[in-house]
């Protein structure tokens, strides 16, 4: 199976949303010139020594983590000279970075397609419910998942990308709002639904690393708060 899911003419990251470059939040040049990728792929053979190196890399990661990964060892393991892997990545968070992009791609995807029909309030609660139960069950036994999530946690550049990932999906969830009741989706909405979309990825992780039957308590609490406050109106302070 191919792991790079990329055609050359595409980018490797994952764009952020409109409102993430409203409020500056999208990745800078210097950044992406850290963590981005070199050059891409444009023959196929090319391509397939980019695939070898990333699935080189989920492996390491799935087994040691992600600081414990080091250039020559993912060249060996992927059987390429050490050049091969600096020709693509300037250094291991780029690497990161781009299995971290196909897991966010996956997420966000899969979140558009859930929300797409949706028709009444109700029902996107009932929706939102439903993919922290698939977000759990995609990823709670995905050890390169759980590695790479928490390789983004360490590095500034990283977590910057978590956090637009976070505004995409909270993107997804309001621009289906917006269709039911426009009135809703106010300046509170937007914090609040960004929270949310942050917290659901942190409550599926620390819930992959707990015992199944805390992790199914701790992921129904979760449901049962945002079915409680998610649609709340906030009521203004007195003066």
């Amino acid at each position: 199976m191919r792991v790079f899911p990329f055609t050359a003419d595409e980018d490797l990251h994952v764009m952020p949303s409109a409102a993430n470059k409203k409020n500056g939040n999208d990745m800078g040049a210097e950044s992406m010139d850290r963590i981005g990728l070199r050059r891409k792929p444009k023959q196929e053979r090319s391509i397939q020594r980019l695939d070898l190196i990333l699935a080189a890399a989920a492996k390491i990661i799935a087994e040691k983590g992600v600081s414990a990964m080091r250039m020559t060892e993912l060249a060996a393991a992927a059987k390429v000279p050490i050049g091969s892997v600096y020709q693509y990545f300037p250094e291991k968070a780029a690497i990161v970075k781009a299995l971290f992009d196909q897991h966010a791609s996956a997420i966000q995807t899969k979140m558009a397609a859930m929300f797409a029909d949706v028709r009444s309030l109700d029902q996107a609660l009932d929706v939102v419910c439903a993919t922290i139960d698939w977000y759990y069950d995609s990823y709670h036994d995905d050890p390169v998942y759980l590695g790479v999530w928490m390789g983004t946690e360490t590095d500034q550049d990283l977590l910057q990308l978590n956090i637009e990932h976070s505004g995409h999906v909270a993107g997804i969830f309001r621009d289906a709002v917006r269709q039911l009741a426009p009135d809703l989706c106010d300046e509170e909405m937007y914090a609040r639904t960004y929270l949310f979309s942050h917290l659901i990825g942190a409550v599926i992780r620390l819930a992959a690393v707990s015992e199944e039957a805390l992790a199914r308590r701790m992921l129904d609490e979760w449901k049962r708060v945002i079915r409680a406050s998610l649609f709340t109106v906030t009521v203004p302070a007195a003066a």
